[in-house]
């Protein structure tokens, strides 16, 4: 059996988002619950999504293991899984790691961008690495079954984590800097030492990370992906699109800013790129999965191949979440 799967978006959710998901042939999909909320505010996102499942029935519903991506198939639904681009819900208290987990967290980022409790994000001068909270945070977060996401962190906090975990890590989303420099993309040695440890990167679609942003072509990407396979296997690349469908600019202030500053112009390329960037002409939505499907066709994947990389790939890898 075959899976499509795109392991993050962040879209202004409603129904015509959830038919676009299921009319390109989704079967799973790990969605960013929070990125600066505390663990009450928390609360408040997991209401909004039992309302998106309660009403969306025949579309969605919550994913808590690899078993509900087969239900998500056989049922022609997109099975959602939750997850936190910061470690904010859990304030400074480890025990919120399991709370969270009961209400359907699977992956966590330990930063956001910028130093957090846990470790150090891609945006900070200096990168001291996983703390101490942080270590036994990875701990637990292996104990019960929340992936470590490493997708805006610092380098040497990135390493700390894979050598950290006992469990194989992901970058949800990010791409190789060999194909264009970003804050938070990934070097060539990092990617090497996470495909070596079993871990998952998710190829991004987010356009401030795309080689030539908005004006990026197909072409290029799958360049990008057959490289990828190169260093890391074909069994460690996947999708992580960080699609931002119909979110106002607004949204994408709050995420550079958070709550700790008042300043308009903090975070990746706020200065000179205000806003969410437009898509790629090939990549308006998820059903450019049917785009990149023939272009990897094009570049010599077999179809074994290409089902790996937009799917069973992360649904093997999710075999591993407990």
């Amino acid at each position: 059996m075959n899976y499509r799967i795109d392991n993050l978006q962040y879209c202004k959710w409603s129904r015509e988002i959830f038919e676009i998901n299921n009319k390109a042939g989704l079967n799973a999909v790990h969605v960013t619950l929070v990125y600066h909320e505390d663990y009450d505010e928390l609360q408040q996102r997991i209401k909004e999504w039992n309302k998106h499942f309660e009403e969306n029935k025949d579309l969605i519903f919550l994913g808590n293991n690899y078993n509900d991506i087969t239900k998500a198939k056989e049922e022609n639904k997109t099975a959602i899984f939750f997850g936190f681009q910061n470690c904010s819900p859990i304030e400074d208290d480890i025990s919120l790691i399991e709370k969270v987990h009961s209400q359907g967290c699977r992956f966590m980022q330990l930063t956001y961008n910028n130093q957090s409790l846990l470790a150090t994000g891609c945006y900070e001068k200096n990168d001291s690495g996983v703390t101490n909270f942080g270590k036994e945070a990875i701990k637990e977060m292996n104990r019960v079954g929340i992936v470590v996401d490493m997708s805006h962190s610092a380098e040497k906090s990135t390493l700390d984590a894979i050598e950290i975990s006992q469990k194989p890590i992901a970058i949800t989303h990010a791409n190789p800097t060999f194909w264009f420099e970003a804050k938070r993309n990934k070097s060539t040695e990092l990617l090497k030492v996470l495909s070596d440890s079993g871990g998952m990167l998710g190829l991004s679609l987010y356009a401030h990370h795309l080689k030539d942003g908005t004006n990026c072509k197909i072409e290029s990407f799958c360049e990008m992906v057959a490289r990828t396979v190169e260093i890391m296997g074909i069994n460690n690349v996947g999708i992580g699109s960080d699609l931002c469908l119909n979110q106002p600019d607004s949204v994408v202030e709050w995420m550079r800013n958070g709550t700790w500053s008042k300043s308009k112009n903090f975070g990746e390329g706020s200065k000179d790129k205000p806003g969410f960037p437009k898509q790629p002409d090939w990549f308006l939505d998820a059903r450019g999965f049917n785009n990149i499907n023939s272009e990897l066709k094009n570049k010599g994947f077999n179809e074994e191949e290409i089902n790996k990389i937009l799917g069973n790939n992360w649904f093997n890898f999710y075999k591993g979440i407990n």
